[in-house]
C-alpha cells in the first residue's frame, strides 16, 4: 500500500467521523423559502401598519396582533418547510434524519431561541418593545452559533451575521424593522443560495 491509499483512508476516516459528529443534511432551499416568507410576512406586517394603524403599532390593539399571528405563521412554515426538505435530502444521502447528532443540533438551537422568546415576551407585556426585533436577531444568531458545532459550520456565519444585526438594533431601535427584514429575509436567501450550490447540487 503506497502513499496515495494511506492518503484515501484517512479521507474517508476523517469523512466517517464527520459525518458521525454533525448532521449535514440541512436543506439549502429550506434557507432561501425561509427568506421568502419572512418577506411576504414583513410585507404584510409593514401594510398592516400603515394602514391601519397610521404608522404606529400599539400593543393592545388588532393590527399588534395579527403582526404577532404573521410572525408566527412565517415561523411555522419555515420550520415546516426545513423539516420537509431536510428529510428528504436525508433520504437521498441515505441518511437518518433523528440520530443522537441532530437531536443534539434541535437541542443547542432550542434553547437559546426559547430562552430569548421567553424573555421577548417579558419585555412585551411591559411595554417595552422598541428592543423586540433587535433581541429576536441577537437570539437567533446565538441559536445558530450554538447549534452550528453540530451541522455545516458555515451555519455560524449567518449566525455572526446576525448578532452583527441584532446588535445595531439594540443600539438604533429605529431601523430594527428594516435589519429584521435583511436578517431573516436577505440574508437567508443568500445563505440558503450558497448553501444549496455548495452542497446540494454537488
Amino acid at each position: 500500500m503506497d502513499s496515495k491509499d494511506y492518503l484515501k483512508d484517512i479521507s474517508e476516516i476523517k469523512n466517517m467521523m464527520n459525518k458521525s459528529s454533525r448532521f449535514i443534511s440541512l436543506s439549502g432551499l429550506s434557507g432561501i423559502l425561509a427568506g421568502i416568507y419572512a418577506l411576504i410576512g414583513a410585507y404584510i406586517a409593514y401594510y398592516l401598519v400603515v394602514t391601519y394603524s397610521n404608522g404606529v403599532l400599539i400593543l393592545d390593539g388588532w393590527v399588534f396582533r395579527y403582526c404577532l399571528l404573521t410572525l408566527f405563521t412565517v415561523a411555522l412554515a419555515s420550520i415546516v418547510t426545513g423539516i420537509i426538505l431536510t428529510t428528504k435530502k436525508a433520504k437521498k444521502q441515505n441518511a437518518n434524519v433523528w440520530d443522537a447528532t441532530s437531536k443534539r443540533l434541535v437541542v443547542n438551537f432550542i434553547i437559546p431561541l426559547l430562552v430569548g422568546g421567553l424573555y421577548i415576551i417579558i419585555i412585551l407585556s411591559q411595554g417595552k418593545y422598541g428592543q423586540s426585533g433587535g433581541l429576536m436577531l441577537i437570539f437567533y444568531g446565538l441559536a445558530l452559533v450554538n447549534a452550528s458545532k453540530y451541522s455545516i459550520g458555515d451555519i455560524k456565519y449567518l449566525g455572526y451575521a446576525e448578532l452583527i444585526l441584532g446588535l445595531i438594533g439594540s443600539w438604533k431601535p429605529g431601523y430594527s424593522f428594516w435589519l429584521w427584514i435583511i436578517g431573516f429575509g436577505i440574508l437567508h436567501i443568500i445563505y440558503g443560495a450558497w448553501m444549496h450550490f455548495k452542497y446540494d447540487s454537488a
